[in-house]
């Protein structure tokens, strides 16, 4: 099966086309409806939190979706490329140290987006790689459908 890749600019905005564009192909990759709300919540908080890495750290970079159907799975992998280890709150290190929170979000709220993103989608891997923090996460997908 093919692999749809999507990369938008860092900015809040372009979360909400991401999510627009998982759910469709998600539909076509035989995703259950009942499930759709989950992978476009899981889509929705996995990439905000990359935006959120992005704007503090290296804004001109697009934040990164790759897609996949096969096997019965539906995968959606989010990666950003922010350098640096994943800190408790989710964000990168230096970022989480960071006192001056632009959103009023708070501390933790990375964390709780992490603990999200792992409620809402059947199987979640988050992984700091070389380049970035990768957030991989996959549903059952009911029939073999060609993205």
């Amino acid at each position: 099966m093919s692999t749809v890749e999507l990369s938008f600019s860092a900015l809040p905005v372009h979360v909400r086309t991401a999510r627009l564009i998982v759910t469709a192909v998600a539909r076509r990759s035989g995703v259950a409806e009942p499930l759709l709300d989950e992978v476009r919540l899981a889509v929705a908080e996995a990439c905000s939190r990359a935006v959120e890495a992005h704007r503090r750290h290296c804004p001109d970079e697009p934040v990164r979706l790759e897609l996949r159907g096969e096997k019965g799975r539906f995968e959606v992998i989010v990666s950003d490329t922010v350098p640096g280890d994943l800190s408790p709150e989710g964000l990168p290190a230096t970022a989480a140290d960071d006192e001056d929170d632009e959103y009023g979000l708070g501390e933790g709220t990375a964390e709780l987006g992490l603990a999200v993103i792992a409620g809402l989608a059947d199987d979640v891997e988050i992984a700091n790689t070389p380049k970035g923090v990768q957030i991989r996460m996959s549903w059952p997908a009911e029939a073999e459908a060609s993205i």
